[in-house]
């Protein structure tokens, strides 16, 4: 069976940078016919809130990523202390005393000897006496022992991958606070929820060859990892810095569709172009975790917009029947009106705004020079109702009038009447309007 889990920390906002693996994760899983589990990584109490855990449902609901089921390591914190006397007791978990300052110096003496800043194990020297008289001067940190070996692992995504162990710091797994950290957490989770895939970014590649040992030594079966590529922004810029403008909730409240980011991040970084996909289970359905690559990929959020108009005029009436009401389109106007607006919409939140120009009528777009041959076209048109004649009625009669023609006749009017310089075609428009047009 496969298993495989999303281990979000509730410590802000989901971004689109999470998302990749939440999407990954819940693919591999759903065309396996397995489990994806929602894992709260809330072990930092003093930054984790509840506002943020439901900010996560919230959002993965709204993409449609349903999760089988949701745990909380907040309430998991006796297994963590359980698996850690167990190393202790194996000796592969060592206490150490070295405070930050005096490790970032260790660090520089050893880069200034063109040395690799890999932590010394000073620690294992001590004394019992020695550790005794430390811990009355200072907190610990915990670290667990590697064996110095080589750590080799098939990554489904970049391949073979071979990582010398001791050219990597001991890893710290309980700070000096008591804190317990994601390491030691995700390996202790991992391994008693049988967790057989595990997607995510390449930046935890070094953490995995780690945690592969740590699983090991508890006992537990190393899942199958792949490390996905990370994005940066349209210029190849670091994209941490413009995350707190990605999230998904500020997306959503923009009007960005789903089915748009959905489509978007299930081919980013791939082989396979983007295709717009009407659900998560097209998305699904067509996602291939052998197609990706490991070179930085590249994100613009500019690309969601036309994704997402074009994804809004694939639906018919019925699939926005909500929206068209709450903008108070008539039920009867409801189908003509969204059939005229839906190649002409960049988001939902664009239909008030077209519904407002039917029933009230525009702010006209008229240039100075046109003004007086606006004016005379008006005196020319009737009051409505009018019907899907009535532009090339009314058209013809100004040309007979004015002498205009071409787009000199057409683009005043299409202008004064709708306010915009571009949109559906005028024939579709006029019998939508609920007042006649004026200056």
């Amino acid at each position: 069976m496969t298993t495989t889990r999303f281990a979000p920390s509730p410590t802000g906002w989901l971004h689109i940078g999470n998302l990749r693996a939440a999407l990954f994760n819940y693919a591999v899983a759903r065309q396996n016919g397995g489990t994806f589990i929602l894992r709260i990584d809330d072990t930092d109490a003093e930054r984790s809130k509840d506002e943020y855990v439901e900010g996560i449902k919230e959002d993965l609901t709204w993409l449609g990523l349903t999760w089988d089921r949701i745990e909380h390591q907040s309430a998991r914190m006796d297994r963590y202390l359980a698996a850690k006397q167990r190393l202790i007791d194996m000796g592969r978990l060592y206490e150490c005393f070295e405070t930050p300052t005096e490790l970032d110096l260790k660090r520089k003496k050893q880069l200034n000897m063109g040395k690799p800043p890999v932590y010394d194990r000073a620690a294992l020297a001590l004394s019992e006496g020695e550790k005794d008289r430390l811990r009355a001067e200072r907190g610990s940190h915990w670290r667990f022992k590697l064996d110095h070996e080589r750590i080799i692992w098939q990554d489904g995504i970049i391949g073979e991958i071979s990582i010398d162990a001791a050219s990597v710091s001991d890893p710290v797994l309980f700070k000096n606070d008591g804190q317990i950290l994601y390491t030691l957490a995700s390996v202790v989770d991992d391994t008693e929820m049988g967790i057989t895939d595990v997607v995510r970014g390449s930046d935890h590649v070094t953490n995995t060859a780690t945690q592969i040992q740590m699983i090991k030594a508890l006992g537990g079966d190393v899942p199958r990892f792949a490390h996905h590529s990370l994005l940066t922004g349209p210029q190849g810029e670091a994209l941490s810095k413009r995350l707190g403008t990605l999230a998904l909730r500020d997306l959503r409240k923009k009007g960005i569709a789903p089915q748009a980011i959905l489509s978007l991040m299930a081919r980013l970084g791939s082989s396979d172009p983007v295709e717009l996909r009407a659900n998560v289970d097209e998305v699904v359905a067509g996602f291939d975790l052998s197609k990706f690559g490991s070179a930085p990929t590249k994100f613009d959020a500019e690309d969601l917009g036309p994704l997402t108009a074009r994804h809004l005029a694939t639906l018919g009436a019925d699939d926005v029947a909500d929206v068209l009401k709450s903008a108070g389109v008539p039920g009867e106007l409801a189908q003509p009106f969204w059939d005229v607006v839906k190649d002409n919409i960049g988001s939902l939140d664009d239909v008030a705004g077209w519904w407002a120009l039917f029933r009230d009528g525009p702010t006209p777009l008229v240039d100075e020079e046109d003004r007086d041959f606006v004016a005379q076209a008006f005196f020319l048109l009737d009051s409505p109702p009018y019907s899907a004649d009535t532009w090339s009625n009314w058209t013809a009669a100004v040309k007979e009038t004015t002498g205009r023609k071409g787009k000199g006749l057409f683009m005043p009017l299409r202008k004064a009447v709708t306010g915009r310089e571009r949109g559906p075609e005028m024939a579709d428009v006029m019998p939508l309007l609920q007042v006649k047009p004026t200056l």
